[in-house]
């Protein structure tokens, strides 16, 4: 089905799907609106459908999941937003920034669950104990991770004079990046930043990186960034450019280091125990918005020696995974 015709059928809809108090009913089905710029078929959604099984929600039963609403560009996050929202759905899940904020653009009523970098930092919420508004979720404490991972890519890449940082504009505010250049400065070392706003611009901004000089790249948050993974791996592999990234998991797909937490145990975990209580009828508003807890490091070795990297000892001996 084409989508500009996936638009008409939801809108239709919205003339036929009951308006109900959103608590836990008998035989009541159950919509979800989706948001995400990630495919459906990444692991951490069918640990997220998993868990809610748990609670009695399942997917093509009484859980009707918008399977349209994955795998959205950013271009078509406003569009696909007003749609479900004429059809009324129960709740709005939304993977990152921009969706975030075009579910927050279209209403202001149909709770909002979102995974973003930062919640308050993006004024999503006022506050994690007290969200506010139709929106709660998972805040990915972003701004510390990345900061956290330029500390580790200068520990491993030591005594280089410039460093790179590749960002999304859609979710690395000013004062991210400005926090990253006065960690940098206080290692004696500068850094660049490249910022990209579409899949487009990542590889030459990758190269572009390569040529400032930088010795070292640290790929910020974000879930264009990651999405891309595939453009931005074998590009600063024929580089000889290492690289850390945002996904612990991602040093199984070749990349040098990932930090931070993993997905599939945050929408397993947290953002599934926040669906149920909004689909049982607990308002967005009365539901903390909550953050990571486990942060994993990961190093693939062989990578290293493909780079000529020597990973620290020190840092080696943390590591939660070592690929060899």
């Amino acid at each position: 089905m084409l989508r500009r015709d996936f638009m008409k059928v939801v809108a239709g809809l919205a003339m036929s799907w009951p308006i109900t108090a959103r608590a836990q009913e008998p035989n009541r089905i159950y919509r979800l609106g989706e948001l995400s710029l990630t495919p459906r078929n990444a692991p951490w959604y069918a640990a997220l459908f998993d868990a809610v099984k748990l609670d009695g929600l399942i997917a093509g039963q009484n859980l009707v999941v918008d399977e349209q609403g994955f795998g959205l560009g950013v271009e078509q996050l406003a569009e696909h937003a007003s749609a479900i929202v004429k059809a009324q759905v129960d709740v709005i899940t939304c993977g990152g920034d921009p969706p975030v904020r075009a579910a927050q653009q279209a209403t202001k009523e149909i709770p909002i669950l979102g995974v973003a970098e930062d919640m308050v930092g993006s004024r999503f919420v006022a506050s994690l104990a007290k969200p506010g508004g139709n929106t709660t979720g998972v805040s990915l404490l972003s701004s510390e991770l990345d900061g956290k991972r330029q500390q580790i890519l200068m520990e491993t890449v030591p005594g280089a004079h410039r460093y790179a940082a590749l960002a999304d504009v859609n979710s690395s505010s000013p004062q991210r990046l400005q926090t990253l250049e006065q960690i940098t400065r206080a290692r004696g070392a500068e850094l660049s930043i490249y910022r990209v706003a579409k899949s487009e611009e990542i590889a030459s901004a990758v190269d572009a990186a390569k040529n400032s000089g930088a010795a070292a790249l640290n790929v910020l948050a974000s879930t264009l960034l990651s999405n891309n993974r595939q453009i931005i791996l074998p590009r600063t592999a024929a580089l000889a450019l290492p690289a850390i990234y945002q996904w612990p998991t991602l040093a199984a797909e070749g990349a040098l280091i990932g930090y931070g937490p993993r997905l599939e145990r945050i929408y397993g975990d947290i953002l599934s125990r926040q669906l149920v209580k909004l689909l049982r009828g607990v308002k967005p508003a009365d539901i903390p918005v909550e953050q990571p807890t486990k942060f994993e490091l990961a190093v693939n070795l062989k990578t290293a020696n493909a780079l000529g990297v020597t990973i620290p000892p020190a840092l080696l001996s943390t590591a939660d995974e070592v690929i060899e």
